[in-house]
């Protein structure tokens, strides 16, 4: 599958090479210097990573309600009470902030305790086929439960989350997903139990009837996938750079106005000798997969394993495509029937982020290790070896990909910062579309 998509990635960039070479040759106002420079085909790039050129997100089909409007609506009201939560203080906007880039700014998450690595920005993650710095999950809905059961984020459990929904939210699930399952349906049931809880609720939980235990894990997968409906609205909008890019492309002299001379510098970098784009590409300026780049491990005795240990927790989800709460088809979970078992440079990889909004959304890297984007490039400069599996920033060993070192001055790598700085744009919430 991937050679698949690297086959329509690369046809894909020769047709917008093409394209650009007919747009060069259209009349147009007078092109500056800077402009004449570009080459068709680093025209094709910056053609490539316009926001523009974002198709919508592709359906879900394990969330049949993902476009309805009545899902999103009661998503965002889950997205923001603080009443799914252990100590009633947290919420999924707590560590994904709107005023934050849906991000907290903080090296590590931090909940009813503090986690091991750093929150992710959701904005665009609809386009992604897994979720989380190690894609433990295959889709957004089932994303939004694991932080609500998880003993330092959330910390909750489900039958305590389908009492709450009972009380607060039954017209508005109702409305999404049918009749909520009643006394009779639900009988005797305990106050807090779980498959993840304390000893006591996991204790409870077993307890329970079979039937009950799905029932109430079917509540507790809806609220899922109303959390993931709200959460695809949320796009990014327009930067400078993508002004400029079809300004570029258009030979517009207007170019010169939107981005200055430094930022342009930059943008040659990313695109060139920094090797930036190799990653960071397409509209999101994400790849979607999952890289070792010798991120310096928090504790190095024992370094994450990223997505090597992350292949198994996915496989076995109940919660996962191929599960009983999904609402797709065997044949529509492609990613998670194929998936690569024995990859390894899986060990140590982390997922690539989109490079939207980056300079907005300080520290860096999947536990915060970097605080800032200077610090981001002069680790890659450094390129050191990894502390668990094999880095791809490493030159010529043998067996693995060799990549030109990096190179760059300090009057470089400020450029290229400040070239980061123009992809930033507003975050915009729309509405989903009706099936």
């Amino acid at each position: 599958m991937r050679e698949h998509l690297r086959f329509f990635v690369v046809s894909g960039v020769a047709l917008l090479a093409a394209a650009v070479t007919l747009l060069a040759g259209a009349p147009a106002q007078a092109a500056s210097p800077a402009m004449d420079r570009w080459t068709p085909d680093e025209l094709a790039v910056l053609a490539s990573m316009r926001l523009s050129q974002l198709p919508a997100a592709p359906a879900d089909p394990s969330n049949a309600v993902e476009r309805l409007p009545a899902a999103a609506a009661l998503g965002k009201r889950l997205f923001n009470d603080p009443r799914f939560s252990r100590n009633q203080a947290v919420s999924c906007a707590s560590c994904h902030a709107p005023d934050k880039q849906f991000q907290d700014g903080l090296p590590l998450g931090r909940g009813v305790g503090t986690g091991t690595r750093r929150a992710m920005p959701i904005v665009g993650t609809g386009h992604s086929p897994w979720l989380f710095w190690d894609g433990r999950k295959d889709s957004l809905w089932a994303q939004a439960l694991g932080p609500l059961e998880d003993a330092v984020e959330h910390g909750g459990n489900r039958t305590r989350y389908v009492r709450l929904i009972r009380t607060h939210y039954p017209q508005d699930y109702e409305q999404v997903f049918g009749a909520l399952p009643d006394k009779t349906a639900l009988p005797g049931l305990p106050m807090d139990a779980g498959p993840l809880g304390t000893p006591t609720e996991q204790a409870a939980w077993q307890a329970m009837a079979p039937a009950t235990r799905d029932a109430v894990s079917r509540v507790f997968a809806n609220m899922g996938k109303a959390i993931a409906a709200y959460e695809k609205t949320l796009a990014y909008g327009e930067s400078r750079f993508d002004r400029y890019a079809q300004a570029a492309i258009s030979r517009d002299a207007r170019a010169a106005t939107v981005l200055s001379t430094q930022e342009v510098n930059g943008l040659r970098i990313f695109i060139g000798k920094g090797q930036c784009v190799t990653c960071h590409n397409g509209a999101l300026l994400t790849d979607q997969h999952f890289h070792n780049t010798a991120v310096p491990p928090r504790d190095p005795l024992q370094p994450d394993l990223g997505r090597a240990a992350a292949i198994a927790k996915v496989q076995r989800d109940e919660f996962n495509c191929l599960g009983p709460f999904s609402d797709a088809k065997a044949e529509h979970c492609q990613e998670l029937r194929f998936i690569a078992t024995d990859d390894p440079g899986m060990k140590g990889a982390f997922k690539t982020q989109s490079l939207r909004n980056v300079g907005l959304r300080p520290p860096y890297m999947h536990a915060g290790q970097f605080a800032n984007l200077e610090e981001v490039i002069g680790h890659y400069i450094k390129a050191p070896a990894a502390a668990v599996g094999h880095s791809e920033l490493a030159h010529g060993e043998p067996g693995h990909t060799v990549r030109l070192a990096i190179r760059l001055s300090g009057d470089e790598v400020r450029d290229l910062v400040a070239f980061l700085g123009a992809l930033s744009g507003a975050i915009v919430e729309g509405t989903p579309r009706s099936p």
